[in-house]
């Protein structure tokens, strides 16, 4: 059994995303890696980045990101395609650019692959998701953020990139997944005030088009306002190893709400609005009561095959 891991980024270095960490996270279980790495701006350095890694698992693809592209995040899977065409293996292992695999789930991913390698009903693998918020320590478990989604797909099977990469599906429809047993980290949310606005200026550029981000936030704030921070779940267990010296550079805590009420000059984020968090008591409550993931409603990219 072969495993390709793959990807795509841009700015990353400018935008402050952990790709190194994330290829090294899941590294040690890949044949090889795949990346497109598109053309970005002339302070960022993201491709030198990625070469520092020193592995020859590691193919890098130049590409050129149109902007003709930059409207419903499109750009986004037209890029992992690029990737994706490219891997060889017999499962293909999707991170983005924010997303960090623990060590401790890469002996389970790889025995739940060589486990179900021949089962023809099983497309794909899906992952838990914990998304950090603000911090390292507080993260979201509420109705705005999705708590699964594929990362694995079995090779030659049709099966692309869909949308804004969220997702897969196979011939438009959604890809038959098991579940993986294991957990992604997604640390997209975690950055300096400063560096989260510009992240959320790119990622808005690819999803509006570039001219009306530009509009939109040339009247926005400088700095992102994560909002009180005692309102989240506080998380108590380890990080990857491969993001000890990325969170050890942590200096923006002094930035940081941590009590008190949003700032009612600005729009509320989706978990601060009442009626997510109503929504979101009831879900915990019906997985508190019938156990698992319960959602009550929202859009999934794949059907879970619950006897796998």
């Amino acid at each position: 059994m072969k495993i390709s891991g793959f990807s795509m980024v841009r700015n990353a270095t400018k935008l402050y995303y952990p790709i190194k960490e994330a290829i090294e996270s899941i590294l040690p279980i890949c044949d090889e890696f795949i990346i497109a790495v598109g053309k970005g701006d002339e302070d960022d350095y993201t491709r030198e980045r990625i070469e520092s890694i020193k592995s020859d698992k590691i193919k890098i693809i130049d590409t050129v990101w149109d902007e003709k592209d930059f409207k419903g995040g499109r750009v986004n899977a037209i890029q992992t395609n690029i990737a994706l065409n490219e891997c060889s293996g017999d499962w293909c292992f999707y991170l983005q650019a924010d997303e960090v695999v623990h060590e401790k789930y890469l002996a389970v991913i790889k025995d739940r692959c060589l486990e179900l390698l021949d089962d023809d009903e099983v497309e794909a693998l899906v992952f838990d998701y914990r998304h950090f918020w603000g911090d390292y320590e507080h993260y979201h478990k509420s109705h705005g953020w999705y708590k699964r989604e594929v990362r694995m797909i079995k090779n030659n099977l049709s099966i692309k990139s869909h949308n804004s990469a969220q997702g897969f599906r196979k011939n438009g429809r959604p890809v038959r997944a098991a579940h993986a047993n294991a957990e992604i980290f997604h640390y997209g949310w975690v950055r300096p005030p400063h560096y989260m606005q510009s992240k959320k200026k790119a990622l808005d550029s690819v999803h509006w088009g570039k001219k009306r981000a530009e509009e939109y936030y040339n009247q926005a704030a400088d700095e992102f306002d994560y909002g009180p921070l005692n309102r989240l779940p506080v998380y108590k267990g380890t990080h990857p190893k491969v993001m000890e010296q990325w969170i050890s550079r942590m200096d923006w805590k002094y930035k940081l709400q941590y009590s008190g009420d949003p700032d009612s000059r600005r729009e509320l984020h989706k978990h601060e609005k009442k009626k997510t968090r109503m929504i979101t008591a009831m879900e915990q409550w019906l997985e508190r009561r019938f156990g698992g993931k319960i959602y009550l409603s929202g859009h999934r990219n794949y059907k879970l095959l619950g006897n796998k």
